[in-house]
């Protein structure tokens, strides 16, 4: 299994933010992804990042489709894999209606198809092509003017990868089908049949199957010294796991609550949820069960996350994402370190 995380350029000091990830390479990580959600873009830092690192992979973790024209996305991507030398990947993602819509003023409608006919404009332009394309959702040229088919000036001597960030079954399909990873997200390696079986059925409709996906997956990790200290961080990671249960999204529509209610924690889900709704934000963290955390965390002392971790790689996920846990830079690049070393020894 290869090792990875997660970073984005809002919330800790940019230069902090750097020498993570700087630190990191030097510890062996393979991949840096860059979020992007409602904080600071994803393609700044990463151009950033690819002058200050020389041999990790880094990927956009996620560009949100709907807030850019494919064609810009892939003048994003051919652009940030010449200046990465062939290391870039290119993630997407459909994002949801709170921040597509009331950011951006973009309808979220048929996220399903934007994607699809994103993913396929996207690599089309890629390839050079003159483009032209009657889409649902895209449609290139735009009729009823003087415009005709065009093609980019810009070529990467790379090719670019797509993963795609989903979760629901039909996303999943087309993941599958059409991306070349995935970045997934809510896993519980007990129920990941929710996830893989739709993968792996969009991957038979392309007359692929799911070892050519990467399935890159991530958790936060920490260690716990014994199973006292152990109770006492699962119970700190309660407020994020009823966040995304409850504050991800709308009372009618959680991506997250609905994936986690596939593997197993349906009523844990609604209950959390509902609360959260109702505003009781206590109650709602009161109400997520130590279980839950750590069967979705990397959080356990050093042969209960290395445990985890056999599990993960049994599922069949090829690339850990990985949160490290820790009070400062110092701490978490320990917590790294030693989470590497156990992908390592694990994978």
């Amino acid at each position: 299994m290869r090792t990875a995380t997660t970073i984005e350029a809002s919330g800790a000091p940019w230069a902090e933010t750097v020498d993570f990830v700087v630190e990191a390479e030097r510890l062996g990580l393979d991949v840096c992804w860059v979020a992007e959600a409602w904080g600071s873009d994803a393609p700044s830092p990463l151009g950033y990042l690819a002058a200050r690192t020389d041999r990790m992979l880094l990927g956009s973790g996620v560009v949100q489709v709907g807030t850019r024209t494919p064609a810009l996305i892939a003048q994003t991507a051919l652009t940030l894999q010449t200046l990465a030398e062939g290391r870039f990947l290119l993630g997407l993602g459909s994002s949801g209606p709170q921040v597509v819509e009331g950011l951006h003023g973009v309808p979220f409608a048929h996220p399903l198809g934007r994607m699809r006919e994103t993913v396929e404009v996207v690599r089309r332009v890629m390839a050079g092509e003159k483009v032209a394309y009657d889409g649902r959702h895209v449609t290139l040229p735009l009729p009823g003017g003087e415009a005709r088919p065009m093609r980019v000036s810009v070529r990467a001597e790379h090719p670019v990868p797509i993963y795609l960030a989903t979760l629901s079954p039909r996303m999943l399909h087309l993941t599958g089908e059409v991306a070349d990873g995935w970045l997934g997200t809510s896993f519980v390696p007990e129920g990941a049949a929710t996830s893989l079986e739709p993968l792996a059925a969009g991957a038979a409709a392309a007359g692929r199957t799911l070892a050519d996906l990467d399935l890159c997956q991530g958790a936060e990790v920490a260690f716990a010294e014994d199973e006292h200290q152990l109770g006492a961080m699962l119970d700190e990671r309660r407020a994020g796991l009823a966040f995304s249960l409850g504050g991800m999204g709308s009372a009618s529509r959680n991506f997250y609550r609905d994936a986690y209610a596939r593997q197993g924690f349906a009523d844990v889900a609604a209950e959390v949820g509902a609360l959260w709704q109702e505003g009781r934000r206590d109650d709602a963290v009161a109400a997520v069960p130590r279980a839950m955390v750590a069967a979705t965390t990397l959080i356990g002392t050093e042969d209960g996350v290395r445990g985890r971790l056999r599990a993960w790689r049994d599922a069949g996920i090829t690339t850990v994402r990985l949160y490290p846990a820790g009070a400062d830079l110092g701490a978490r690049l320990d917590t790294l370190g030693r989470a590497i070393e156990l992908v390592e020894e694990v994978g």
